[in-house]
């Protein structure tokens, strides 16, 4: 197909809409006298008196049988042999804002010192035409138009219009067909000619200017001849039409045929009808009728307008008239919303300051401040929260709930509001968090939170970096220009080496995200933050030597990245790619066996200066991801695994999560001998991983014959021992089974396999591969919780004391970790919306999957009964078993 090239009317919303009237066509025959003894007024109007008369022309834009303009008039012009007018049109609307239903409509007024008896005017109607501004195809109409003129009708623009400008042939018998042929090679001979006058004007064909005038005067005459003779036709048919119905006189039935030709404007290309695409209207918490409460009360009556149709087939459909009220799309009531600011305006600080409540409303107001970050508050709470404002000054869990109960677009409850929060009992860190959230704007607000945050260490604010760099999204000025946040990450980062790695890899990687996911206005913001984070490291006394550090880490990871690819889309088995991936990393144009002491981004603490060539390998997967060992200045060795042609963000906040609950419940003095390795994604298809050395559930169970108990026996052999393991062993096992047990339940990990549970000769366990979260799974009817037979044989069996004891830690580990259920829920609100997969499949419910995971609404004994039958029908799940046998089958067969 040859290329088309077209424009869109949007693009046009500079230019107005023109029209140029040129001339009008026909032949009025003279009015009988007895027509003239019934209407003495006929005989005053100018079109009779002489064929040449001064007529004016008004044109109009109407769109949905509605005027969409103001009437636009020609200037007078006196005629000599023709009613030429040759003037051009301006009409107050430009093209972008047509509708595709916009119609012109033009009417020829004709003038008589008497006043017309049915419009009491000294304007009457010559005659009206209608024409579309766009065709069926949706493209505007440009160039020479002739329009069909209707005698003594002004024009309508109603959607079905009785003044069209094209008369659509009417259903001829043969008789007729055989008389009309004349005729139709007269009309089609003069539209001949008109389509090469069109083409003359448009270029397409050369002008002679002696040549062209005797044409000219020739088209005139066929023109008329046509005229003439389509107008004895139609008076022939009419005749016909009259004679077969009620007998009318022939004289009756005669029609005089016009013609008005316009000119629209011409363009390079066709202008193709575009309409704004306007958002969805907003989703409203209004509890709106059921379809029972419509069905007891009969639909309006609804009265169409002339020649305006309903749009729908069904006949009863034209009695209802579907509207979007902008009111219902409110997150309030505007009545409440009205209520409440004549209620609070009334209110005075000095009686509000010593108001105290009652041993009822403490009891409500307790109530209150317990809810979650996601439950919602009702109108009525937020007044009686306003309302003892100041008795809540000491209640640091109420400063949330206050900011929420505020109006802060006004501007009165802003002043009122805003020193309230300078004097409120300090909340913590996840308060803090959730005020970060894209529900508050007010900077004032956004700005205490920042305040707060910055009492927090390097150590605890590192923990929740990679939540407060999504967070800059939520900032209310869109540029980072004036974000207090952006501001404060800035500042920290610059005065710490570890924290200002981190941030810029985690703005690297969102500035290199050019997916339709990642908005660009975003990515704008990522770069302006980055760019001020590399000023204000030029301001540090090591400012200039951490940015060539942050250079050339990124050469190293570029350099790994084409090895990466070299070696995954290189031919040959995976011997063959080893001996590829050590040859690469030996070859001294890629300088990697030996370079200056650089930090490992993965973990900035560790200081390498090369790699060992000889000492790395190829994993057995679908990536082929590389496992390298850095040389450290100690002289020790740092595994890790890089891979390529994977997202690895979702996996990178798993493990952020992961090192925040291992934090939150050794604050609590309970370790539970978690592994959170280090993971970075460097790009959108990049990343590196901490290796640790360990060995999957399947391996050890097959080196073992079926045991995992014989792999823990083996590593860690203690004759005197029950089960004959290392008691420190087993307490390692025991305690990280349970531990990973919780946390992936309350993530939603799913796709659990023994492939990707692994084991360390020391006894932890750990899971790896986090592509499904959030509650997803590749497969059906996968358990809430993974814990495999396997798991429990190297326990001892579900009847040894160690099953009891793993139990015990589970429940307490999933007690620990709901009471930080505030923490977790803002972390994972403020990642809504971060690009990763399985938050991007239901934005606004990620948080609320966590949340019903932790079952906030219970107490802690129905809680604890609950949890404890979660894990014994995750143990007798016969049907993970299949999955399991299923999934190893699987990768047989892959061998």
């Amino acid at each position: 197909m040859e290329a088309f090239h077209f424009a869109t009317s949007s693009d046009l919303n500079e230019l107005t809409v023109h029209v140029r009237i040129d001339r009008l066509d026909g032949h009025q025959k003279p009015v009988p006298y007895s027509e003239l003894l019934k209407r003495p007024d006929l005989r005053h109007r100018a079109s009779n008196i002489s064929p040449h008369s001064e007529l004016y022309v008004t044109a109009q834009i109407w769109a949905d049988s509605k005027p969409l303009t103001v009437p636009v008039q020609t200037a007078y012009k006196s005629f000599k042999n023709a009613r030429i007018w040759n003037e051009w049109l301006s009409l107050p609307v430009t093209y972008a804002n047509l509708p595709a239903s916009a119609q012109l409509s033009i009417t020829v007024w004709d003038l008589s010192p008497a006043e017309d008896k049915d419009s009491n005017l000294h304007a009457i109607p010559f005659g009206g035409t209608t024409i579309p501004l766009f065709d069926k195809d949706n493209t505007l109409q440009k160039g020479r138009q002739r329009c069909r003129l209707h005698r003594f009708k002004a024009a309508d623009g109603l959607s079905n219009t009785t003044t069209p400008w094209v008369i659509p042939p009417a259903r001829k018998s043969r008789k007729d067909a055989v008389q009309e042929d004349t005729v139709n090679e007269q009309i089609a001979e003069m539209q001949r000619l008109e389509e090469l006058l069109k083409k003359q004007e448009m270029g397409d064909i050369p002008q002679n200017q002696w040549l062209d005038a005797l044409v000219f005067k020739k088209m005139m005459k066929i023109r008329n001849e046509a005229l003439k003779a389509e107008a004895t036709a139609l008076n022939r048919r009419n005749r016909v039409q009259s004679n077969g119905t009620n007998g009318e006189t022939a004289h009756n039935s005669d029609e005089e045929l016009f013609y008005l030709d316009i000119e629209l404007p011409r363009f390079d290309h066709s202008i193709v009808f575009t309409d704004v695409e306007y958002p969805p209207p907003p989703v409203s918490d209004i509890k709106l009728p059921t379809e029972s409460d419509i069905r007891l009360r009969p639909p309006p009556e609804v009265s169409f307008g002339p020649g305006i149709g309903n749009g729908y087939g069904d006949a009863d459909a034209g009695r209802l008239i579907r509207i979007y009220d902008p009111e219902i799309g409110r997150r309030v009531n505007p009545a409440e919303d009205k209520h409440r600011e004549l209620m609070r305006s009334q209110q005075t600080d000095s009686l509000d300051r010593d108001r105290k409540p009652n041993v009822h409303v403490r009891d409500k107001l307790n109530l209150l401040m317990a809810k979650g970050p996601l439950e919602e508050i009702t109108s009525h709470e937020r007044d009686e929260i306003w309302k003892f404002r100041y008795y809540l000054l000491r209640d640091k869990r109420a400063l949330t709930k206050f900011v929420k109960c505020v109006n802060w677009k006004n501007e009165r409850e802003a002043r009122q509001a805003a020193p309230l929060l300078e004097k409120w009992a300090e909340v913590d860190v996840d308060d803090a968090l959730e005020l970060l959230g894209p529900q508050f704007d007010h900077p004032v607000v956004r700005s205490y939170a920042v305040e707060r945050l910055k009492k927090a260490d390097d150590e605890e604010l590192q923990l929740y970096l990679l939540q407060l760099v999504q967070a800059l999204k939520y900032e209310a000025d869109g540029e980072g220009d004036d974000s207090s946040l952006a501001r404060f990450l800035v500042t920290r980062a610059a005065n710490s080496f570890t924290l200002g790695n981190f941030l810029h890899w985690y703005l690297m990687v969102e500035i290199s995200d050019l997916s339709s996911d990642q908005a660009p206005e975003h990515r704008a913001l990522f770069s302006k933050v980055e760019y001020d984070f590399m000023v204000e490291l030029e301001k540090t006394h090591q400012g200039e030597e951490t940015r060539k550090m942050f250079k050339r880490q990124g050469e190293l990871l570029t350099v790994l990245a084409r090895i990466s690819k070299e070696v995954r889309f290189g031919g040959g088995d995976r011997p063959a790619k080893i001996a590829r991936l050590k040859k690469a990393l030996g070859d001294p144009r890629n300088d990697l066996v030996s370079f200056d002491p650089l930090p490992l981004p993965l973990d900035p603490a560790i200081m390498v200066n090369g790699v060992y060539p000889d000492d790395c390998t190829v994993l057995k997967s679908s990536l082929l991801p590389m496992v390298l060992n850095f040389k450290t200045t100690f002289n020790t060795k740092y595994p890790i695994i890089f891979k390529t042609g994977d997202d690895l963000r979702q996996d990178q906040l798993v493990i952020q999560i992961i090192t925040l609950m291992d934090q939150l419940l050794k604050k609590e003095n309970l370790d539970l001998k978690l592994t959170p390795y280090r993971i970075l994604a460097t790009s959108t298809s990049a990343g590196a991983f901490q290796f640790i050395p360990s060995m999957s559930l399947a391996a050890a169970v097959q080196k073992h014959k079926g045991s995992l108990l014989a792999y823990l026996r083996a590593n860690n052999p203690d004759d005197t021992a029950p089960l004959g393991v290392r008691k420190e062993a087993m307490d390692t096992y025991i305690k990280s089974c349970a531990g990973y047990c919780v946390i992936t339940y309350l993530l939603g990990v799913g796709d659990r396999h023994l492939d990707n549970l692994l084991i360390s000769p020391s006894g932890a366990f750990f899971h790896v591969d986090f592509g499904y979260i959030l509650g997803r799974d590749p497969k059906p009817y996968a358990p809430q919780m993974k814990l495999c037979r396997e798991m429990i044989e190297g326990m001892g069996g579900a009847d040894h004391p160690n099953y009891l004891s793993f139990k015990q830690y589970s429940f307490t580990a999933w007690s620990t970790l709901r009471k930080s259920a505030n923490l977790l829920l803002n972390l994972f609100a403020l990642m809504k919306e971060a690009n990763i997969p399985d938050i991007k499949v239901e934005r606004e419910g990620s948080v609320r999957k966590v949340e019903q995971r932790m079952w906030l609404g219970k107490g802690e004994a129905e809680a604890g009964r609950e949890f404890e039958k979660l894990i014994e029908e995750s143990m007798g799940d016969r049907l993970a078993g299949v999955i399991d046998w299923a999934h190893d089958f699987m990768q047989y067969w892959k061998k």
